[in-house]
């Protein structure tokens, strides 16, 4: 019989938050802004609710099985900054699809999309396309990005293969001006490339609620080696900002 050893098992544990369900520890992060209007869920709602629940297949949301949490800023406004807690599910081993949340709580507001890709298919695409994705490189290495409730070890397995990929976000849900409502135009999002770009006291406010240390993540996570971020990721850093509207 073959030995367990900490890598194996390790590897085994991310092999299945990248394949199957997992149930991950919920903490006690609040949710960011004010709650929509309208009076609390009745009873008949949580009747029909238990009743679809029951009845009704739910193969897309069941596919979700991993739990990442990081923060994204506005594209060309990095003075606007939240955190964003992702649930992912994989198309492929290339290709991950998650729905953004504001927080881990059951009453969270569901605030924008990622698509995370390959540095392979990141390659494959348009120049013209490129400019509206972000690399994760710096993300993982400073330990910003954080799968919550998993063991360290198996965690560096996760973050293992997200360093290297791609990540084409769009946010619905200005929470962090304080909209109650998702209100005007998607809105792209970036992520932090470098050191002193994101505020201290947004990380703080992630550590505590979750306790995590992000700091201490940074220092288990230099070993890693990732190639160079690929050109025409992260086009804001060269003046290519684009935005959409209100």
């Amino acid at each position: 019989m073959k030995p367990v050893t900490v890598s194996t098992t390790a590897a085994a544990f991310a092999a299945l938050l990248f394949s199957g369900p997992a149930a991950c520890r919920k903490s006690e992060s609040h949710s960011q802004g004010p709650p929509p209007p309208g009076k609390a869920v009745e009873g008949k709602t949580h009747i029909l609710a238990a009743g679809a629940e029951a009845l009704q297949a739910e193969a897309p949301i069941n596919a979700i099985h991993q739990h990442v949490c990081g923060f994204h800023f506005y594209n060309g406004n990095m003075d606007r900054q939240l955190r964003a807690h992702h649930y992912c599910s994989h198309l492929n081993d290339e290709f991950l699809q998650c729905v953004i949340y504001d927080s881990d709580k059951k009453d969270a507001k569901l605030i924008g999309i990622e698509y995370i890709i390959s540095e392979k298919t990141f390659k494959t695409l348009p120049g013209d396309e490129k400019k509206y994705w972000h690399s994760h490189k710096y993300e993982v290495l400073s330990g910003q990005l954080i799968a919550p409730g998993v063991p360290e070890v198996a965690e560096k397995e996760v973050m293992k293969k997200l360093v290297s990929t791609y990540g084409k976000t769009w946010h619905t849900w200005q929470v962090d001006r304080g909209d109650a409502l998702p209100l005007g135009t998607p809105k792209l999002m970036m992520g932090f490339t470098e050191d002193g770009q994101g505020k201290e006291a947004l990380v703080l406010e992630r550590d505590r609620l979750l306790g995590t240390d992000t700091s201490a993540k940074k220092a288990s996570r230099a070993g890693l080696a990732p190639p160079a971020v690929q050109p025409g990721a992260d086009a804001w850093r060269h003046g290519n900002t684009f935005q959409i509207p209100d």
